[in-house]
């Protein structure tokens, strides 16, 4: 049978077309699929760690031009509810974290309009002085593309200087889904599909860190949720060799809450449990080159992340000990320290503390 066959390859970690992975998606029994994800998460994962990590989710700003349709975060430039955080604010978000054993800081900002390479060049430095020892896992593509804009330079020489400022590495944010169908009708002023991967691209070839997301659930199709995939796998292959390129993926579903897209379009999250984790499984299966597959506890909660240690996921991310766009729209699901490890542990895994480099670290 064709299905037996497509079954055969994915077990063989051989990359599936879109309309295999399409087939497996929607016509394999949750458990089978999910045994296809366990399979091979295991042949890369052998021990049977599941890895996490501390750190903090900082926002530089709230102040974005984007006006994407599925966040309640930002605030137009004129708002005065807009902000820009200071350094004594980072300096006591630090002390905070490091008195709970993290040292990475996730800086996500928005486009803001009087922002531009200059100060992230002096917020890096500035950081690294204070705290040379603090990992500063910052920005993502859409804010690369829109300092090179502004500043009329490559890609390439963005990143360069920010990682001479104190860039550590970049994280996968804004991907939400990398077909431009999607991405015009959430978030027209944001970066193309094509910016974000010619972003990541520059950033392999520098062997800086990254990971990818994907926010799915809202007006994307199946097919674009694969074609999403398959980009990239795509692009994972034209890393150099010996280059980290993508060390995750995490995907999680859109958080509707008081969202632009739920009050005005009526479009709202109505991804279950099951299809959580059934994307899981599909991701694992679609994208066998990239080693790492989150599962999203904090959008999901922490059952269902536990079955997705046993579909494909072989991270339970972090603690959050900050977290504010998500968490807006709806994701309010929590762990400590004590917490993240015994759930990792109930789902009959060792909890292994890792690094933005999926280094493990011990207390």
């Amino acid at each position: 049978m064709v299905k037996d066959k497509i079954v055969y390859k994915a077990l063989n970690a051989e990359f599936l077309t879109l309309s295999e992975g399409r087939l497996l998606f929607e016509t394999l029994p949750l458990a089978e699929l999910m045994m296809i994800g366990n399979e091979l998460r295991k042949r890369l994962h052998p021990e049977g760690d599941v890895t996490w990590i501390i750190d903090r989710n900082v926002n530089i700003t709230n102040v974005c031009i984007s006006g994407c349709k599925f966040c309640n975060f930002y605030r137009i430039g004129s708002s005065a509810e807009g902000y820009i955080t200071t350094i004594s604010e980072y300096c006591n978000k630090i002390e905070e974290m490091k008195r709970l054993n993290g040292n990475q800081l996730l800086l996500q900002g928005g486009l803001h309009p009087k922002l531009g390479l200059d100060f992230y060049e002096q917020l890096f430095s500035e950081l690294k002085r204070l705290y040379p020892e603090v990992r500063l896992h910052a920005l993502g593509p859409p804010e690369i593309v829109y300092l090179a804009k502004k500043a009329q330079l490559p890609y390439k020489t963005v990143l360069t200087r920010l990682v001479s400022s104190g860039l550590d590495s970049l994280p996968g944010a804004g991907a939400e889904i990398l077909v431009d169908r999607v991405r015009k009708i959430l978030s027209p002023v944001k970066c193309s599909s094509r910016e974000w991967l010619d972003v990541m691209h520059a950033a392999h070839e520098m062997n800086l860190t990254t990971s990818a997301t994907m926010m799915f659930g809202h007006i994307e199709t199946i097919d674009e949720r694969l074609e999403h995939l398959i980009a990239l796998r795509e692009l994972q292959l034209q890393k150099p060799e010996g280059h980290k390129g993508f060390l995750s993926f995490i995907p999680w579903p859109f958080q509707d809450n008081r969202t632009v897209l739920k009050e005005k379009s009526g479009v709202f999250n109505k991804v279950t449990h099951d299809e959580y984790i059934r994307m899981i499984a599909i991701s694992r299966i679609m994208i066998p080159n990239i080693p790492n597959i989150q599962a999203s506890w904090l959008t999901v909660g922490k059952e269902t992340a536990q079955l997705c240690l046993h579909a494909g996921a072989n991270d339970f991310g972090s603690i959050m000990i900050e977290e504010n766009v998500v968490s807006v729209a709806g994701a309010n699901n929590k762990f400590d320290a004590a917490g993240i490890q015994q759930a990792i542990r109930e789902a009959g895994f060792e909890p292994q503390l890792r690094d933005q480099d999926f280094c493990r670290l011990f207390h």
